[in-house]
């Protein structure tokens, strides 16, 4: 099966005061262990390396590139993919949903993927099914 990496998920693994490390952390490790095909978008990880730069330090930072980081494939988002969220975004009109999550959504459907590590409710509202 082919999962979906969310922020939320890479954050919540290396944050140990998460509220949901200790499920993240689990979750991730059966993934590994399960050898799952596990892919993100480079804005998530943009996204991520700022979060976990900012909340924890550089040593986390380390981690996320060293250890998490390569076990993901990455979606490169092209000019179309973002024309078309930031067009979803504009158009939802909601501010508690993100550019990176409506990116996370078109590429979810682009690539035929319902299934998301993600601690982001967003991700069910739009109808995917969430591991965490």
């Amino acid at each position: 099966m082919t999962i979906f990496v969310d922020t939320s998920a890479l954050y919540a693994v290396l944050d140990a005061d998460d509220s949901n490390h200790t499920s993240a952390k689990a979750t991730w490790a059966r993934l590994l262990e399960h050898d799952e095909e596990l892919i993100t978008t480079s804005y998530v990880l943009v996204e991520a390396f700022a979060l976990v730069q900012r909340r924890l330090g550089i040593d986390a930072v380390q981690v996320l590139h060293q250890d998490m980081a390569p076990v993901l494939k990455i979606e490169w988002v092209n000019a179309a993919q973002h024309a078309l969220a930031m067009d979803r975004l504009l158009v939802a009109g909601n501010r508690e949903i993100s550019l990176v999550d409506w990116i996370s959504f078109v590429t979810m459907r682009q690539l035929q993927l319902t299934v998301a590590f993600a601690f982001d409710s967003d991700f069910a509202s739009q109808g995917f099914e969430c591991l965490a």
